[in-house]
């Protein structure tokens, strides 16, 4: 069903069976009813047709003006030439990866090919969720004496290891013939280590080839497993991720934000670089992996550091840097899960700041080998580094150095803005078929002027190790120390 249209359709059915649950709350009159017609009959209206037609005009009308505007600025080459070869270099740089997107295709599903997998799930104060993620996993079309499902619990503090009990003990009762007590299980690390400590040790228990890592917050479509294992019929892949939707897309105004973002990221931006076979970010929500290699830089992986800290975040670009020295990386379309992301503004920043040291981190690394791989790709990676890092600058040049000293106003400069956020959300309705195409416009404003200016904070402060978000052991510490320079602020009667 297309995103967007549920509340659009109205179809006439008929109740088939019905019956009456007894639960402790009262009984439920429970109906199951039969659509007189296929659903899908109802999406494929005229009127669809139309609105993709018309994105895809719109598509081509924006990026001939792009190029126009940027032709624009060769005119004024000569009275800042650093300033407006980054305007060219910037929007070739973008619309070259929507091109590669736009071409990218799914590795198609060969039946005779299903290897065996472990999914490793690991949990941290997860309760409200991690049920249902434990479900969707277990619930796969996959052979099943092939897979494998191991939550792992790093000492949770609020109900998780019961919930886990719970479901695993209500899936053996009703899928005992599934022979899933020896395919599901679980642990609970004797202390607090960590996110990486907990996803190797489901790796020392995995016993199958390959390994999939879910984060505890997500949710896992039935054939996920079976299209994410497909490009592993290449020898040299070493990793592969798969496509993460949002699925509390319709709590609020930022969650339909984020619906738009993820799509770009994964649909545009993930499946251009697997065209080179080099996606820099293998996504904690769903990714697959050789055991083998994980095992290789364990390690390594767990003993990170940068500048002297441990590296505690970014643990899914940090293992694809480790991958992609050696291997390939790919990314799959057709294996899709979902994911809860934040609704309030305060943890959806933090979260972005979190995820911008650990690209800056890890992207330092990648820097260090990306050359060896294909040219194209290389030159991709280098100029995707400088772009975000530079434009702040740029912006604020734009913005505000140009207005007020010389008192022009930036009118080709928010054309091209607008023109890019156009770009963004049309390529999310002709590719997504959403109403919320919208808010993908709406996202590009909001981040040239709220989220780009986390960036120079990242700069100066993208060793630190804490997550913000969660209380992990060196968020507790950055709080402890905190609250002792307010307490000695307060000795000194000064006013922090």
């Amino acid at each position: 069903m297309p995103e967007g249209f549920e509340s659009a359709v109205r179809i006439d059915a008929s109740i088939v069976r019905q019956f009456v649950n007894k639960t402790e709350s009262g009984d439920e009159l429970m109906l199951a009813i039969e659509f007189e017609k296929p659903l899908t009959d109802y999406f494929q209206r005229k009127r669809w047709g139309y609105s993709v037609y018309s994105a895809s005009a719109l598509l081509f009308v924006s990026v001939l003006f792009i190029m126009l505007m940027r032709a624009e600025s060769i005119i004024y080459f000569k009275y800042n030439m650093v300033l407006y070869l980054y305007s060219i270099i910037a929007a070739l740089f973008l619309l070259t990866r929507y091109l590669f997107g736009a071409l990218y295709r799914d590795v198609p599903i060969n039946p005779g090919y299903t290897p065996g997998v472990s999914i490793i799930i690991p949990c941290f104060n997860e309760a409200d969720w991690i049920k249902r993620t434990i479900l969707s996993c277990i619930n796969q079309d996959y052979p099943v004496e092939k897979l494998e499902v191991i939550v792992v619990d790093d000492r949770s503090t609020d109900q998780s290891v019961q919930q886990i009990q719970d479901m695993i003990e209500l899936i053996h009762s009703e899928a005992e013939r599934y022979a899933t007590r020896e395919r599901l299980t679980y642990t609970v690390l004797p202390v607090n280590a960590g996110k990486r400590a907990a996803l190797v040790k489901g790796v020392e228990m995995a016993k199958h080839d390959l390994v999939v890592f879910v984060d505890s917050d997500s949710f896992l479509d039935p054939t996920a497993i079976r299209h994410l294992v497909q490009p592993f019929q290449d020898p040299k892949m070493g990793g592969v991720a798969g496509r993460t939707d949002v699925e509390n897309k319709y709590t609020n105004n930022m969650t339909k934000l984020q619906t738009v973002r993820y799509y770009i990221a994964f649909r545009i931006m993930k499946a251009a670089e697997s065209w080179f076979d080099s996606v820099t970010c293998l996504s904690g929500p769903l990714s697959c992996y050789r055991k083998e290699l994980i095992v290789q830089h364990a390690d390594a992986w767990l003993n990170q550091k940068f500048l002297g800290r441990p590296a505690t975040f970014g643990d899914d670009r940090s293992m694809t840097n480790f991958i992609l020295k050696t291997h390939r990386t790919g990314y799959q379309d057709s294996a899709i899960c979902s994911t809860i992301v934040p609704s309030q503004m305060k943890v959806f920043l933090k979260q972005q700041m979190r995820w911008k040291r650990s690209w800056l981190r890890e992207s330092l690394r990648a820097g260090s080998f990306i050359w060896r791989k294909e040219p194209f790709m290389a030159l991709f990676f280098y100029i995707g580094l400088i772009v975000p890092i530079a434009a702040p600058v740029v912006v604020a040049y734009n913005l505000m150095y140009v207005p007020i000293v010389h008192g022009i106003f930036p009118g080709t400069f928010l054309m091209g803005l607008l023109l890019m956020a156009l770009l963004m959300s049309l390529a999310h309705l002709l590719f997504r078929k959403s109403r919320l195409w919208v808010f993908g416009f709406v996202f590009c404003l909001f981040y040239e002027f709220v989220l780009l200016w986390q960036m120079p904070v990242a700069w100066f402060t993208f060793w630190k190790s804490t997550w913000g978000t969660r209380e992990t052991p060196q968020d507790i510490e950055a709080r402890l120390k905190k609250e002792a320079r307010k307490r000695k602020g307060k000795k000194f009667g000064l006013p922090f």
